[in-house]
């Protein structure tokens, strides 16, 4: 129970292989890596998300507004593709986009101090009204069929875009678990004092989560273009939510500091396959949220329950002794009564 607690990563993986499990056992004609391929190019958009999402929690903050920079970015990236520019050009333009929402939402919180939940909800109003006025509200269609292509399985079962999340996934989790750069998101969210005092640059640090987060929610913009291949007025509501709750259920704390981004991946593929199973199974839609929701909450209450009673066990540990060599385990007081001294 101990190894599950400290590592997240793999209660996410041993929930994701019970679930597979429970799938087979029901219908074994889903053991296949058609099923898996299609529940991962499910989860590439919320896994973009929950990269970005776990980066700006790592340092302690929070931006509810990646939902509406989705739909902002992959509307950029449809109208590029409809003017008649290459399809290089038109997906630069929609990280560019992309990236400049997150550089603001970042200046709002480091340059100006607004609380990061304050300022993205701002935000997240803000780019979906930019949104519609850009769009007046229409739908964009017509994308050509080289973005489509970009979503088409060619190696596995995964696509182009694919591999590329599984790229960005692993280039990040290496980038923060062994370069001084990484490890200035976990100093800048632990202890934000002491991360000044040793010499980091916290400011810089914040604002290129942000800038990367905002990056990476373009990403997943084009990525949903790719996939639907069309853009709706509403693309990206609500997602900004299920990108949190998979950071959460992956092991990022939201008081910053902890967890990985292999675990908000992982978190990030166990939702996208609960709304799998749950389509595989023809249960109405309207259920995915509530069970999501029930699993998240459930989650986080056997999780805090078990961490205080490891809390527990270790502060007993901490104020209690054991003799040397004492094979009977006889507890032994932390401060024993001093001998009276002799006049």
């Amino acid at each position: 129970m101990k190894i599950l607690l400290k590592n997240r990563e793999l209660s996410a993986f041993l929930a994701i292989l019970a679930l597979f499990a429970v799938l087979v056992a029901l219908n074994p004609a889903y053991f296949s890596l058609q099923t898996l391929g299609m529940i991962f190019a499910s989860s590439q958009i919320l896994i973009l998300l929950a990269l970005g999402a776990a980066l700006v929690m790592l340092t302690r903050n929070i931006d509810v507004s990646v939902g509406s920079t989705v739909g902002l970015s992959a509307i950029a990236v449809g109208v590029a593709l409809n003017s008649g520019y290459s399809l290089s050009v038109s997906m630069l333009f929609a990280l560019s986009v992309g990236a400049l929402a997150g550089a603001f939402n970042g200046f709002l919180v480091v340059g100006l101090r607004i609380p990061a939940i304050v300022a993205t909800l701002g935000t997240l109003g803000l780019y979906r009204g930019a949104m519609l006025l850009w769009t007046g509200g229409k739908w964009i269609e017509g994308l050509p069929p080289q973005l489509k292509s970009l979503s088409e399985p060619v190696a596995f079962g995964i696509s182009p875009l694919g591999m590329v999340v599984l790229f960005f996934a692993a280039a990040g989790a290496w980038t923060l678990s062994r370069t001084a750069f990484g490890r200035d998101f976990y100093a800048v969210g632990d202890n934000l004092a002491a991360a000044r005092q040793l010499g980091v640059a916290v400011n810089r640090t914040r604002m290129i989560a942000f800038t990367l987060n905002g990056m990476l929610a373009a990403c997943a913009g084009i990525v949903f273009a790719a996939q639907i291949g069309f853009v709706p007025n509403q693309t990206g509501s609500g997602l900004e939510m299920k990108a949190i709750a998979a950071c959460v259920l992956g092991g990022i704390s939201l008081l910053g500091g902890t967890g990985t981004l292999i675990g908000a991946l992982l978190g990030a593929f166990f939702l996208t396959q609960i709304d799998t199973v749950l389509v595989l199974f023809k249960l109405p839609a309207w259920w995915n949220d509530f069970i999501a929701g029930l699993v998240l909450l459930g989650v986080l209450v056997l999780d805090g329950r078990l961490r205080q009673a490891l809390a527990r066990h270790q502060r007993a540990l901490k104020y209690s002794r054991f003799q040397p060599g004492n094979k009977g385990g006889k507890h032994v007081t932390p401060f024993p009564k001093r001998k009276k001294e002799v006049a």
